[in-house]
C-alpha cells in the first residue's frame, strides 16, 4: 500500500447485499484513499505477485497522448474495493509499467474495462504487455458519464498533452480515478444478470479486443489462448458459434472505396452482418479492416467488404 498519506480520496460504489437502493450507484459508495504511484512499493503486493490464492477483481484504464501504439501512455488507474491507485508512468517510466505485467497478464486478476482496444495496444507495443483477462463493459453497456470527464475532453482539445503534466493537477487525480470508480459496481451487477453463454461470450469478446489493434507478424501466436466453450454448453447442446478475429488487408488507395461516402459503404455491410467491423483511421493500422464475430458472420463481411474492392 501507499507509504504516504494520500491527499486524495474519491467514492467506490459497489453493489447492495440488502437490495435497497439498487437504482442509484452511490447510495452505497464507500469513501477511499487515491494514491499516486511512482514506485513499486506503493502497489499491494497482491496486484504485484498474483496468484491463484488470492484472485482479483480491480476496475482498469489508461490514459494518454493519443494512446495507440505511437502514443505515449501517461497513467495506469486500477481500482480496487477499498482504493484507487494511478499507477504514474511518466514519473515511475517503463519500470514500474513492467511491474505490472505479470497482474495484467494474468488470468487470476480479473481487469473490468470499458473499451480496452487502444490500451491493449498501447501496453503491447510499448511494454510487451498482452493484456489478458478481461471483462470489457463496452461489450453490454455504456459506461457512466460525468460532468469531470467533459472538462477533460475540452482540456485535451486545446492542450493534447494534458496527462502529460507534473505534478497531477486535482483534476487530472480527479477524471483518472472516475474513469475506473464505477467500474467494479458495474461488474458486479453483470455478473448478477449473465447466464452461463452470456459470460463465455463476454469473456471471448474482451479476450478478442485486447488482439484487434496488436497486430503483429506471428498471428497472435504469443497470447494466452481465447478462452474456451465451458463443458456445460457443450454438454446441453447450447455450444455457442466459435468467435474469432479476422484482419481483412485492404488494396492501397481502396479504404476510400470500403468505407464510401460519408461511411454509407461500411454502415451497409455492418447493417447486414452480426459483427463488428473497426478501421484503424488516424491512428492505424493503415490499410486493415479488422472484423470480429462469430465464423459465419465475419466470413459473410469478409466476402461483402472484398466485393466492395472489386466495384468499378
Amino acid at each position: 500500500m501507499a507509504n504516504t498519506p494520500p491527499s486524495h480520496q474519491t467514492c467506490i460504489p459497489l453493489p447492495s447485499d440488502s437490495g435497497e437502493n439498487q437504482t442509484d450507484p452511490e447510495a452505497n459508495a464507500t469513501l477511499v484513499p487515491i494514491h499516486i504511484v511512482t514506485h513499486v512499493s506503493q502497489l499491494p503486493k497482491e496486484f504485484v505477485e498474483p496468484s491463484a490464492e488470492k484472485p482479483l477483481v480491480v476496475g482498469f484504464d489508461c490514459e494518454g497522448v493519443d494512446l495507440c501504439r505511437h502514443g505515449n501512455l501517461c497513467v495506469m488507474q486500477i481500482a480496487f474495493p477499498d482504493a484507487v491507485y494511478l499507477v504514474d508512468a511518466v514519473q515511475g517510466g517503463e519500470e514500474l509499467v513492467k511491474v505490472c505485467k505479470p497482474a495484467l497478464e494474468s488470468k487470476y486478476v480479473t481487469k473490468v474495462i470499458h473499451d480496452c482496444k487502444r490500451d491493449s495496444e498501447a501496453l503491447y507495443f510499448q511494454f510487451g504487455i498482452k493484456l489478458n483477462n478481461v471483462i470489457d463493459t463496452q461489450v453490454i453497456i455504456n459506461c457512466v458519464s460525468y460532468v469531470e470527464k467533459e472538462e477533460v475532453r475540452l482540456l485535451l482539445r486545446k492542450d493534447p498533452k494534458f496527462w502529460t503534466y507534473r505534478p497531477m493537477s486535482e483534476l487530472m487525480v480527479r477524471a483518472a480515478a472516475d474513469d475506473v470508480r464505477f467500474l467494479l459496481y458495474i461488474y458486479h451487477k453483470m455478473m448478477e444478470k449473465l447466464n452461463h453463454q452470456s459470460l463465455w461470450y463476454l469473456a471471448v469478446r474482451g479476450a478478442l479486443y485486447c488482439r484487434c489493434f496488436c497486430i503483429s507478424d506471428n498471428g497472435y501466436a504469443d497470447w494466452p489462448p481465447l478462452p474456451s466453450v465451458p463443458d456445460n454448453l457443450v454438454k446441453e447442446g447450447n455450444a455457442p458459434e466459435e468467435e474469432i478475429l479476422s484482419v481483412l488487408d485492404v488494396p492501397h488507395g481502396m479504404m476510400g472505396r470500403v468505407i464510401g461516402r460519408r461511411g454509407a459503404s461500411i454502415l451497409s455491410i455492418k447493417e447486414s452482418c452480426n459483427a463488428e467491423i473497426l478501421i484503424g483511421g488516424a491512428k492505424g493500422p493503415p490499410d486493415k479492416v479488422l472484423i470480429i464475430g462469430s465464423v459465419r458472420q465475419v466470413r459473410k463481411a469478409e466476402a461483402m467488404l472484398r466485393g466492395r474492392m472489386l466495384e468499378i
